[in-house]
């Protein structure tokens, strides 16, 4: 009997030829009905993407240390006033030295190094160009282009101090970094040597050291970051071939760079300008290149000991213009009385924060993906990051005058004690911080957003374009079998090959656009970025028209293929949908961002012509949605957006040379986002624009 009800299913599932349907799975069933739904769901998700996106600040959690080792302030600080006075004594030191010398500060520097038994030596490096190169986007982080025919006054000369630690066995270090311009330091910046200056007198007497003590003065006189990379190249990588340095060799630099073991974290230490609160402001700095971070227990354990021992008010960057926003104000009010609501129904429910926390969080959160999506570094501490090591840039901000002797003293105990208690906790690690997050967010210095949390809104936004593609490929399809009369064949077919080449042909074209930049620099008296700019856009319009030209490759000769507009456009999603994904992998801010400027561009473009003869009011609304978000989305008129919300005015002439000047910017801190913008961004955008007009 059980064989016989076997034998009727048999029967059931096979068509009268005797062949069997298979039938689909449920993974299967499923895939089907989303794209049989595509439109609804693409509305949903992305809908559902913008408000994972300004829920995030709702989401954050409150920081903690993983690091069980780290113990931060279980120690009592041995920094004592003797320390101290020794700090401002190098201070006063370096003013009347001022008074009296010009220059050569590097040598009383090294001077009080040498007194508290410090190997002492002078680095000298030369400035760096700002050429763009298109290999630098690959290379290592000691690659530079340095500019010819330098004096040698010219050169920069940072002073390395280092400590052995007597229970080391010289394998790791830790690296203290204090910029300073020799040529035109200030009052603050000598604050700044006072504090390490402090911490260091105690260093070379303490017992308890397990990593070696790196003191680098930076010589900072080109910018803060190219002092510190010069001494990490020569750090990582030594050359040894003869350098022009050995003409200029005033301080004996020459056959004299010293090593410490590797190096395990870095604090950079910078006192700016008089802080606009009376009490004493920290600011942290973590952002490195392309969106790195390092790790969370780093920052913890400075914020643990800034707030809870030193009484500092911690704080960092914010969007400042998005603390005013009404907008933001009601989105805030809106999830307080949501989280209200969710309360009373149940206590249990953690859902909700103030309105005023929320706005402080988006602030936050939004400078943070700004930051990273740029992938330009915050600090010097970006230079740490290039060679694996974790580093964090602090900006005390003192609430007082600096020739202010009363509070100099109290102001160097404290910052030197916070950096003791931070190296305390680092040379208690037996190996490197892995145990916290490398991939966050801030919402505020002890709220962070992890990557688990973050990437939901990301996968929403982009969730409906392979949805989206393959509903419209179905329709292509359909649209050729109404004149071919083979659906099968139809659906067989390799016709989708003629989407495809047109758009590697565009994608193609955007990457010959994105090194464009590299032959404009080489050609001679182009010196201004308005005029190098023109010469882009003018060299890459005559590429495009020559592309257009080309039989087989522009998307307007579609027709001639038997490719319609659907097919064309499902190709154009697809590649969008491949970039966003590759490009969150490599910095998640960039694809972020980008996901939201392209996703609804892809999603809503389609040919306007149909609907100018419809005439119709929904196909018109939709024709000017399309034409509205394809105007946006240029990258030009995106970047003159983005300065107008921030409060900074364009003249019109100047906008191709600022955006020329922002783009300089990107190259030379081989921020992937101009890779992203060049050779994603713009290729879906030019093939938005060929479907926009597309002949139907």
């Amino acid at each position: 009997m059980a064989a016989d009800n076997r034998y009727e299913e048999e029967e059931e599932v096979r068509t009268d030829d005797g062949s069997p349907i298979t039938k689909p799975r449920p993974i299967v069933r499923l895939g089907i009905f989303l794209v049989a739904h595509s439109p609804v769901f693409s509305v949903v998700f992305s809908a559902a993407g913008v408000l994972a996106l300004l829920l995030l600040p709702l989401l954050a959690k409150n920081t903690y240390i993983s690091e069980n080792a780290l113990m931060p302030g279980s120690a009592r600080s041995m920094l004592s006033n003797r320390d101290a006075s020794d700090g401002s004594k190098l201070v006063k030191d370096i003013k009347n030295f001022r008074l009296n010398h010009e220059g050569q500060v590097q040598r009383l520097i090294g001077k009080y190094m040498s007194e508290m038994v410090a190997e002492v030596y002078y680095q000298k490096f030369q400035p760096e160009g700002n050429q763009f190169h298109p290999l630098h986007f690959f290379s290592g982080p000691a690659s530079y282009t340095l500019l010819g025919n330098v004096s040698c006054a010219s050169y920069g000369v940072n002073v390395v101090g280092i400590i052995r630690a007597p229970r080391g066995d010289g394998k790791e270090s830790i690296v203290l970094v204090t910029p300073y311009d020799f040529i035109n330091g200030g009052d603050y910046e000598d604050l700044s040597l006072g504090i390490v200056s402090s911490l260091f007198s105690l260093l070379s007497r303490v017992t308890w050291l397990s990593k070696d003590i790196i003191w680098l003065v930076a010589d900072s006189r080109y910018g803060d970051y190219r002092p510190v990379a010069a001494w990490l190249a020569e750090y990582h990588t030594p050359s040894f071939k003869v350098s022009d340095l050995l003409k200029c060799d005033e301080l004996n630099t020459a056959d004299n760079f010293r090593r410490a073991g590797t190096v395990a974290a870095a604090l950079i230490l910078k006192v700016d300008g008089r802080s606009e609160r009376f009490e004493d402001i920290l600011s942290i700095y973590a952002d490195a290149s392309n969106g790195q971070m390092p790790n969370l227990d780093l920052i913890n354990v400075v914020n643990y000991l800034a707030v809870h021992r030193q009484g500092f008010h911690v704080k960092v960057e914010k969007v400042v213009s998005l603390l005013s926003s009404s907008w933001l104000k009601i989105v805030g009010e809106i999830f307080e009385a949501v989280g209200k609501v969710a309360n009373t129904l149940n206590p249990d429910w953690k859902f909700g924060i103030p309105a005023a926390e929320y706005i402080e969080g988006s602030a936050t959160l939004a400078s943070s993906l700004y930051s990273q999506a740029l992938g330009i570094p915050t600090g010097p501490h970006g230079a740490f990051r290039d060679y694996q090591v974790d580093a964090i840039t602090l900006k005390i901000s003192p609430g007082f005058p600096p020739d202010s002797k009363a509070r100099q003293h109290d102001f160097f105990l404290r910052g030197s004690q916070l950096l003791e208690g931070t190296i305390r906790s680092v040379n208690n690690l037996l190996e490197k911080f892995h145990q916290s997050f490398f991939l966050y967010v801030l919402t505020s210095p002890s709220k962070f957003i992890s990557v688990g949390v973050y990437m939901i809104a990301f996968a929403l936004l982009v969730a409906s374009l392979p949805m989206v593609a393959a509903s419209l490929y179905v329709d292509g399809c359909k649209a050729l079998t109404k004149s071919t009369h083979n659906s099968a064949e139809n659906f067989k077919s390799w016709k989708w090959l003629d989407a495809a080449k047109q758009v590697f042909a565009l994608h193609l074209l955007g990457f010959i656009v994105t090194l464009l930049p590299y032959f404009i620099c080489q050609v001679p008296g182009q010196h201004s970025p308005r005029n190098r700019s023109i010469m882009w856009g003018t060299t890459s319009s005559l590429l495009l028209v020559t592309f257009v030209t080309i039989p087989g490759c522009s998307p307007f000769s579609s027709r001639l293929h038997g490719t319609n507009w659907a097919i064309l456009k499902s190709v154009t999603i697809s590649a969008a949908f491949i970039g966003l994904c590759l490009m969150s992998i490599i910095n998640f801010a960039t694809a972020e961002i980008g996901a939201l400027l392209l996703v609804p561009t892809c999603l809503l473009a389609q040919p306007i012509k149909p609907a100018l003869r419809s005439r119709r009011v929904k196909s018109l609304l939709g024709a000017f949605c399309s034409m509205v978000l394809v105007t946006i989305g240029f990258p030009v008129i995106f970047f003159a957006i983005t300065k107008g919300l921030v409060g900074e005015g364009l003249v019109g002439l100047s906008l191709g040379g600022e955006f020329w000047t922002w783009l300089e910017s990107l190259w030379a801190w081989k921020s992937a986002t101009y890779l992203y913008i060049g050779m994603v961004h713009l290729p879906c955008w030019l093939l938005c624009v060929c479907i926009l007009f597309h002949p139907s």
